[in-house]
């Protein structure tokens, strides 16, 4: 199946389907990088989806070699600044990342000359971001993000939507969202009570801060299928 979806009948498009539209991306915004965001609420699949097209892309001759992966939570600020500012109770919130480094990070990506770009990634089992621990290369032509917040306009967001070339909305049922995200929870130590609370509380605020962007995204994906595309 090509990859140029038009939205007139996407049932049963996957995101392996979607590469000729990246590829097509890739040549229309040329000679600088590309950027693909992947936006959506918290437990959504955002990650599930990312490492599928990593997966789907190293196969493909039009993309091999050529993509980047830089995502939105190595922006995330230490626990120490958290403390500092009293968020460390809600922590994965807008207002607890750097949300202009990371509008700086994007842009620099998309500059031209093209350079080497260094970015942080995150350590989920310390809980902290590590600087300088992701690098996109000269060479690469198409630069895929990921996070919650892409297409946010508050809290500082505002500059990010309008360094996206193009964004892929991940949606998901809201009851299975939460199981996932405590589930999610769980894995990572927490009691089913304490991580039911911090989803009800702290995830589900946040995916109804995000709950708009939908209607802006280019493309959105139900639990990995396309729903619609533009």
């Amino acid at each position: 199946m090509s990859g140029d979806v038009t939205g007139d009948d996407p049932s049963g498009v996957q995101v392996e389907d979607l590469l000729d539209r990246l590829a097509d991306l890739v040549d229309r915004v040329g000679p600088r990088r590309a950027v693909l965001g992947i936006a959506g609420p918290p437990g959504a699949g955002k990650t599930t989806l990312v490492t599928r097209l990593l997966a789907a892309v190293t196969a493909y001759p039009r993309l091999s070699g050529r993509v980047a992966h830089v995502p939105m939570d190595g922006f995330h600020l230490t626990n120490a600044e958290l403390d500092a500012l009293g968020r460390r109770d809600r922590k994965g919130a807008p207002d607890t990342f750097d949300a202009s480094a990371y509008a700086g990070l994007l842009a620099a990506v998309r500059s031209e000359p093209r350079a080497v770009v260094t970015a942080p990634s995150f350590d989920h089992v310390v809980g902290e971001p590590v600087p300088d621990s992701l690098v996109v290369p000269v060479g690469a032509d198409l630069v895929v993000t990921e996070g919650n917040y892409l297409l946010l306009d508050d809290d500082g967001w505002g500059a990010v939507p309008a360094l996206l070339d193009e964004v892929w909305w991940c949606a998901l049922a809201p009851d299975a969202r939460v199981e996932r995200l405590i589930a999610r929870h769980v894995e990572t130590g927490r009691e089913v009570d304490d991580a039911t609370e911090w989803v009800l509380r702290s995830d589900e605020a946040n995916a109804r801060a995000v709950a708009e962007g939908e209607a802006r995204a280019d493309v959105v994906l139900l639990d990995g299928v396309v729903v619609s595309a533009t």
